[in-house]
């Protein structure tokens, strides 16, 4: 899979890589291969295909939100259940981050770099979290999960700039404002094995975040656009339904929000 020498075709592969474990290790390996300058970008490489669903395994099945059942994190389900939650978010984000390289094409080489880092990360992240959830005696699939993050990734296929707008500065920005509470309530329940992998998932989404919110503003300069307007209509055209206070001022300033951005945050949930 990695002969072409195609940064392009290996975020494929790994797009198209059907078992946790096959999109971790091809991950893994396309980030080492790209690390070592084996895999590079063309311009004239063929435009990528249309936006289609990644592969995945045959569980967890995935239901309207509506329909996954609400859990305490007081037993022992109720938890690996919680843990099955962030560990599906992480295996989107794996995908998510290779969409970006795939997706989008002629841009700077440090565009490719940052979300081939972020595409690593997240499979680091749905590892520990899928241990996490094997040491609770369950695994990966034995909970029902949504597919919210990537239908997003399906309405912005068309749009770089709302991509970034939208998947990291909205969707998975939203781990930076509730992990924190999560990570709390775990630390009153003795779950410190827990805590320390939420702990590692927070610090690093916030260079993640940060990511985005850097690649909207290039998108936006490119393009003669003033990105806070911008960013509240793409916040009114996408995001009515998935965007939700209380904020993280502290680790969304440090991913790269402005005041003005927080201010709008704010006044668009009071809504």
């Amino acid at each position: 899979m990695l002969d072409s020498g195609s940064l392009f075709d290996a975020a494929r592969a790994c797009l198209d890589a059907a078992t946790p474990q096959a999109k971790v290790e091809l991950t893994f390996a396309c980030a080492q291969a790209y690390a070592r300058g084996e895999l590079t970008t063309s311009l004239d490489a063929p435009a990528p295909d249309p936006i289609r669903m990644p592969g995945r395994p045959a569980r967890p099945a995935l239901v309207h939100p509506r329909e996954l059942p609400k859990r305490g994190f007081g037993t022992a389900e109720g938890r690996a259940a919680f843990v099955h939650a962030i560990a599906h978010i992480e295996f989107n984000a794996i995908d998510l981050g290779w969409d970006a390289v795939y997706r989008f094409r002629g841009l700077p080489a440090q565009f490719y770099a940052d979300w081939v880092s972020v595409a690593n990360d997240e499979a680091r992240h749905f590892s520990l979290l899928r241990a996490r959830l094997q040491e609770l005696g369950y695994d990966y699939g034995d909970f029902d999960a949504h597919n919210g993050l990537w239908e997003m990734a399906e309405k912005t296929a068309h749009d770089g700039l709302a991509r970034m707008a939208l998947v990291p500065r909205v969707l998975e920005a939203r781990g930076l404002d509730v992990t924190p509470g999560m990570i709390v309530k775990l630390r009153s329940l003795g779950d410190g094995a827990t805590v320390a992998i939420l702990e590692t998932i927070l610090r690093e989404e916030v260079a993640h975040v940060a990511a985005g919110s850097r690649w909207y503003r290039w998108y936006c300069e490119r393009a003669g656009i003033d990105p806070a307007p911008r960013f509240r209509e793409l916040l009114g055209e996408y995001a009515r339904a998935v965007l939700y206070g209380p904020f993280n001022f502290e680790a969304r300033s440090a991913a790269g929000f402005d005041d003005e951005e927080l201010r709008m945050l704010e006044a668009f949930v009071e809504r």
